[in-house]
C-alpha cells in the first residue's frame, strides 16, 4: 500500500561534504577499487521504481517476473554498471571469526583502527555514528605529513563506514559489523576479492525478505537496483549520448554515465 523506504544511510555522504578526503586517503580508496563509488556520490532513488521490482522478485527463482518476461541482475551488471569485480577469491571468513565474542572484535578494532568503542551492547556490530564521530576528531590530522599508519587506519574507518551505508546497509539503518575488519587488515589485499559477488548476493537476500512478508523497509546497495532498471528494462528511457570522439574513458562504470543524466543529490 506504500513505497518501502531505507532508513537514514546518509552518515558517509554527509561527512564527506563538511569533510573531503585528503589526497592521501583518496590515493588508499582508489588502490582499493571503490573510490569510483564514492565519485558516484549520493543518489536519489526512485521509491516507487524499486517498490514495483521487488513486488515481481520471486525468492524461488532469484529473478524478476515481468510482463516481458524474466530478469535479473547479475554479476556482469554489476562489474559493468559499478566497476565491482566478480572474478576473484569468495568474500568469505575464517571460522573463528564467526565465534568471536564483542571483546575480541573491539581489540581487532583497537588495532587496526586505533580506536575502540565503549558499550559491551551490540554483538559484532559498531555504531556508524561513532566511526563517523571519530573521524570527524581525526580528520584534522590528516596531511601530507601523516605517517602511512594513521593514513591506513583512517581509510579503515572510511570503508567501515562505506560499508555499513552503502554497500552492505542493515535495516537498523545505524549499524555495520566489526567482521568486516578481517578483510580490511592488509588494504593492499582488497582487490583480490569479488566484492560484486558479495553485494550482489546480499542484495538479492535483501529483496527476497522483502518480498515475502509485510516489510516497510528494504537495504542492500539499492543504486544498484535502480540503474539495472534503467539500463536493462526501461524502454522508454531515450538512448544514452555516445562518448565524446577521440576521448578514452578507461574502466569507465557505466553508472556514472546514468547518474550524471538522470540527476544525484
Amino acid at each position: 500500500m506504500q513505497a518501502l523506504r531505507p532508513r537514514r544511510l546518509d552518515d558517509l555522504w554527509e561527512f564527506i561534504v563538511e569533510h573531503p578526503f585528503h589526497a592521501c586517503v583518496v590515493a588508499r580508496l582508489q588502490a582499493t577499487g571503490f573510490y569510483t563509488i564514492f565519485e558516484l556520490g549520493r543518489m536519489q532513488l526512485d521509491w516507487s521504481l524499486i517498490t514495483t521490482l521487488v513486488e515481481r522478485w520471486r525468492p524461488k527463482t532469484h529473478t524478476f517476473h515481468l510482463p516481458t518476461g524474466e530478469a535479473t541482475i547479475t554479476p556482469e551488471d554489476v562489474q559493468v554498471l559499478y566497476g565491482l569485480r566478480v572474478d576473484r577469491q569468495a568474500v568469505a571468513l575464517p571460522q573463528y571469526i564467526r565465534f568471536m565474542t564483542r571483546a575480541q572484535f573491539l581489540d581487532m578494532m583497537g588495532q587496526f583502527i586505533g580506536y575502540r568503542p565503549q558499550g559491551d551492547v551490540g554483538g559484532s556490530h559498531v555504531a556508524l555514528s561513532a566511526i563517523r564521530d571519530h573521524m570527524v576528531v581525526l580528520h584534522p590530522d590528516i596531511t601530507g605529513e601523516t605517517e602511512d599508519l594513521h593514513i591506513e587506519r583512517y581509510t579503515r574507518l572510511a570503508l567501515l563506514l562505506f560499508f555499513g551505508c552503502v554497500l552492505f546497509p542493515n535495516t537498523s539503518g545505524s549499524l555495520v559489523g566489526m567482521r568486516f575488519l578481517h578483510h580490511l587488515q592488509q588494504l593492499d589485499d582488497l582487490p583480490q576479492y569479488s566484492w560484486g559477488a558479495a553485494v550482489l548476493a546480499y542484495l538479492y537476500k535483501s529483496m527476497c525478505w522483502s518480498s515475502m512478508g509485510p516489510a516497510v523497509d528494504i537495504c542492500g546497495f539499492l543504486p544498484l537496483l535502480q540503474v539495472w532498471a534503467w539500463q536493462r528494462i526501461m524502454p522508454l528511457q531515450p538512448p544514452l549520448p555516445p562518448f565524446a570522439p577521440g576521448e578514452a574513458y578507461p574502466f569507465l562504470a557505466l553508472a556514472s554515465r546514468w547518474i550524471l543524466r538522470c540527476g544525484n543529490y
